[in-house]
């Protein structure tokens, strides 16, 4: 049923802090219950027809629509400011995107695939099923992208589901599960709220499917959360990704659209380019080309509206001191600041955008995942050394390569291991419906978007109907004779 208990508290920005109950009342035995009534429900209803889950992702799309400028309120709470367009454009229309692909396709999808069987009058056939109840736990940089994109897949498949966003955004949270309320059945969606605590009773769930999208090293404690109930996970992790400048790429261009993605939302991005490898010689030209780009983007960083905070004051201290980790250490640091204005307000959280010249191994910016608008460069003179130190870390989440040299193009994709890649562009890759995003490895594990994602939330559940010949009885029972000494010496050759 629906929430029929008020909400007792609220968020400084007004928004009620949960939706059917209580903060203070969302406990382990609560989300057992939860997670206990919705599969209850699912094992009733059995697979959803498709007009079902059609209309689950048309409620989806309502909730966005009819709440946009709420969602890009809270938005703006959480951060202190978040760019209203920005906002719209990844937390808003591309969810929505996502969900008008997924209809455009689902009958597709649900399809039974014919495969060939053993005998010439048996059956095989795979059937793509729901796996039950899916846990969905979403992070602070994009909420409800990466809480409510894996949604639509989930319901496409025919599953329910329960969604844990992020502390990090109370106001959005708050409003994720007040809307959530509204718009659905808490039997087939729920949003619960609350702390580490509450997080770590979540991913030990006995969910039939978990998703999870942040720090691998949070990630690593819901695999072991998730193993105790042996649940199948995917992890979308983030990781260094790297910005390979080829010798024959537009300078001007790749510099622009790197400094777009890393500004965009202050470089708090999984997919954010979190260093540039270029060609030994080029870095004054590579400079000069950033602070291009940064000031047709943001002549002004202090009360531009399109210039997103830090989302919180750990964080913004976070960057202060990497970024001196980096100077005592002997980086040179290149401020693209156009407007040369005091950015000393730590109550306003911006950061502008910065380079980081003569960097190395040493320098936290090397060792660990940046997300924000901080930008080291590492100089190469082959080909091979460029991809020699893409190798010798982990494998990213992204790799961006700018180059016209197609010969190249083919050894850095042959030689490199990353979960996806954008040629001459960054994290476009990400928003092509058409295409499965994940990582690999530490970046991440299993994969959705597209097709992928219904796959991903789907169980392939294979299916054989026997021959009515004999010899499909009678070919593994005893006792075996000359009949089955000819057949398996016949059939096992090279």
């Amino acid at each position: 049923m629906k929430a029929t208990l008020e909400a007792q508290e609220v968020s400084p920005q007004g928004y009620s802090l949960a939706a059917g109950s209580n903060v203070a009342d969302i406990t382990p035995e609560y989300l057992r219950s939860l997670l206990n009534g919705q599969k209850t429900a699912f094992m009733a209803e059995g697979a959803p027809a498709y007009e079902t889950r059609i209309d689950r992702t048309n409620r989806l799309i309502a909730l966005l629509v009819d709440n946009q400028d709420k969602i890009v309120s809270a938005l703006n709470a959480d951060y202190g400011h978040r760019s209203a367009e920005a906002s719209l454009l990844t937390d808003v229309w591309s969810v929505i995107d996502n969900y008008k692909y997924t209809k455009l396709h689902l009958r597709e999808w649900m399809q039974t695939e014919i495969h060939e069987a053993m005998f010439a009058d048996a059956e095989a056939r795979v059937e793509y099923v729901p796996k039950g109840v899916v846990g969905v736990v979403g992070s602070w940089n994009f909420p409800w992208r990466l809480a409510f994109a894996p949604v639509g897949y989930v319901f496409a498949a025919g599953n329910r589901c329960m969604v844990k966003p992020s502390e990090l955004t109370p106001a959005t949270s708050a409003l994720m599960a007040e809307l959530a309320g509204q718009y659905f059945d808490e039997t087939e969606l729920a949003v619960v709220q609350g702390g580490p605590e509450i997080g770590a009773a979540f991913t030990a769930l006995p969910f039939d499917h978990l998703i999870f999208t942040g720090s691998a090293k949070v990630g690593s404690a819901v695999m072991r959360a998730a193993s105790f109930n042996l649940t199948p996970v995917t992890l979308e992790l983030g990781g260094k990704s790297p910005a390979l400048i080829g010798k024959s790429a537009d300078i001007g261009d790749a510099a622009r659209r790197i400094l777009t993605a890393k500004t965009f939302n202050a470089g708090q991005i999984c997919l954010a380019p979190d260093y540039v490898l270029l060609p030994n010689g080029l870095e004054r030209q590579f400079v000069g080309e950033a602070k291009s780009a940064v000031a047709s983007m943001y002549p002004k960083l202090q009360d531009n509206p399109d210039y997103t905070s830090i989302i919180n004051e750990r964080h913004f201290n976070r960057l202060k001191n990497w970024i001196a980790d980096a100077e005592a250490k002997g980086a040179e640091v290149i401020e693209l600041n156009p407007a040369s204005e005091d950015l000393s307000d730590v109550a306003s959280h911006r950061i502008a955008p910065m380079l980081l010249l003569k960097v190395t191994d040493a320098m936290t910016v090397l060792q660990e995942e940046i997300f924000g608008p901080v930008l080291p460069i590492v100089t190469y003179e082959t080909i091979e050394e460029a991809i020699a130190f893409i190798n010798k870390h982990t494998h990213p989440l992204a790799l961006y390569y700018f180059s016209h040299d197609a010969e190249e193009e083919r050894k850095v994709l042959d030689r490199t291991t990353s979960g996806g890649v954008t040629v001459n562009d960054c994290m476009t890759h990400a928003f092509d419906n058409s295409l499965p995003f994940g990582g690999i490895g530490p970046s991440g594990i299993g994969a959705y978007h597209g097709r992928q994602g219904f796959l991903t939330f789907s169980h392939a559940r294979a299916i054989y109907r026997q021959s009515k010949s004999p010899q499909a009885e009678l070919l593994f029972r005893p006792p075996f004779g000359e009949p089955i000494r000819a057949f398996l010496s016949s059939s096992i050759t090279k």
